[in-house]
């Protein structure tokens, strides 16, 4: 039994890297000459949140309901951006060491960062639950009031918190758990 789930675990790893190698090939290519690897998140995860913080913000910022929607997700999203940003992104800029077969000299702190991640994933997914409540609400105001920019943005959000749960959240904890079979930590 203890054999299977560590194939499983192996085998859900593996399928997890070779999504995550796309998403790290930038700091995978920079990983390779560097002694060792930075606990950075993702270039491509940091542009994407840095782009929705930009939209988001200018949404706060257009007049009526849409606007005061905009400010009570923004009011929902600081919090939870900041707590990915802190535990749960950083693990993903190791999917391309490890899949070049190295074990990074940080691997105690990411496996700290996916044990908070594993610890606190019930409040981030409830989180996104309230966002999307919302989201929805915000939705609804910019349709009312034809700002269909707002409704792209949406729309953006939804998906990016969709990955985030199938893809990224899980990719990070099996980043932990593969670090944890590793025999020399």
């Amino acid at each position: 039994m203890k054999d299977e789930l560590l194939l499983a675990v192996v085998f859900a790893f593996g399928v997890i890297v070779c999504i995550g190698v796309v998403i790290a090939a930038p700091k995978y290519a920079r990983a390779a000459a560097a002694p060792a690897v930075r606990l950075e998140i993702p270039r491509s995860i940091e542009i994407e949140h840095r782009e929705l913080h930009r939209e988001l913000a200018a949404a706060t910022q257009v007049p009526g309901r849409t606007g005061e929607a905009a400010q009570h997700v923004a009011a929902l999203l600081h919090g939870h951006f900041e707590r990915e940003e802190e535990f749960a992104l950083p693990p993903l800029a190791l999917l391309g060491p490890l899949a070049g077969g190295r074990v990074p000299a940080e691997a105690e702190t990411v496996i700290a960062m996916t044990d908070r991640l594993e610890t606190e994933l019930a409040r981030m997914l409830d989180e996104h639950e309230a966002i999307v409540v919302a989201l929805n609400d915000l939705e609804r105001a910019a349709r009312d009031e034809r700002h269909p920019e707002v409704v792209r943005f949406v729309e953006q959000l939804e998906l990016h918190a969709q990955r985030e749960e199938e893809i990224l959240y899980p990719a990070a904890i099996l980043v932990g758990k593969y670090l944890k079979l590793q025999p020399a930590r």
